[in-house]
């Protein structure tokens, strides 16, 4: 398809560093329901990569298929090709724990453990068989989540007693502190006030030094100050259903100043979504 090969197109020019994940005419099914049609992207390394788009056209669909937590929906299907360093993630022989460890995630709302926020950080480093010392890895994950200052006295105080803000980063700590290689944000502000959205924003920049990050957001503001790349997402109606497909993908700036789509200019225009 002529628009397909456009998207590939787009991507590829944006390649100016090596692709950690690569997407290759990727569909989702749930049950007969095509959710989500004929995806062509490339994710770039050591970049932050914005999904934005109207409701119920298949950002976060898409993002939980990095790292296989649709897995988790018995309907679930997808056809095409995904690959992680050129490893097929949905081969039979691919464990989706340790696609999970390496392919990080942090939620729209911050879930801490019910526990210490020095164990909220050393679980996970412990179920996955991390060597080396804990207290240097509790406090270099805080220090990477801009976390620590505001907490090294608070070690042993709960996770979810601390403010939504530093809750979120002490995910954000938990994610990294297992050495993943990609950190996926579904909407990481959508429950932050504006300072401590502003925190996430500038972690994000500071992330994507040591990992490629993929943030799906409704802040098309935040998508602006963030991304390095932006790929808009639209829906179709297909048989009185709504379907989900990839509209445009290229550098945020063109994205948000020149982009080649109308549909594109008048979402992030605010003209819709």
């Amino acid at each position: 398809m002529t628009v397909n090969n456009e998207l590939i197109n787009q991507s590829q020019a944006f390649s100016d560093s090596t692709s950690v994940i690569d997407v290759e005419d990727w569909n989702v099914y749930y049950g007969d329901f095509h959710a989500l049609k004929s995806i062509f992207l490339k994710v770039p390394k050591n970049k932050v990569t914005a999904f934005i788009g109207p409701s119920g056209c298949g950002k976060s669909t898409l993002l939980r298929c990095f790292n296989r937590l649709n897995d988790l929906i018995p309907s679930f299907r997808a056809t095409g090709r995904m690959t992680y360093h050129g490893q097929d993630l949905y081969s039979s022989n691919v464990d989706a724990v340790q696609v999970r460890r390496r392919i990080g995630m942090v939620f729209q709302k911050p879930n801490p453990f019910p526990k210490s926020i020095y164990d909220n950080i050393a679980y996970g480093v412990r179920v996955n068989g991390i060597k080396g010392d804990m207290d240097e890895i509790v406090e270099q994950s805080l220090r990477r989540a801009a976390l620590w200052d505001e907490v090294k006295d608070k070690l042993k105080q709960n996770g979810t007693a601390i403010s939504g803000g530093q809750q979120q980063r002490l995910c954000i700590a938990r994610a990294i502190a297992v050495q993943p290689d990609v950190v996926l944000m579904d909407e990481p502000c959508a429950s932050l006030d504006p300072i401590s959205t502003l925190k996430i924003e500038e972690l994000i920049h500071q992330l994507k030094e040591n990992y490629t990050i993929v943030i799906v957001t409704h802040n098309m503001q935040q998508a602006s100050r963030v991304a390095d790349l932006t790929a808009f997402f639209n829906v179709r109606v297909v048989d009185d259903k709504r379907q989900g497909y990839l509209a445009e993908v290229d550098r945020t700036e063109i994205i948000f100043q020149n982009p080649k789509e109308e549909a594109t200019q008048q979402y992030v225009s605010g003209r819709f979504g």
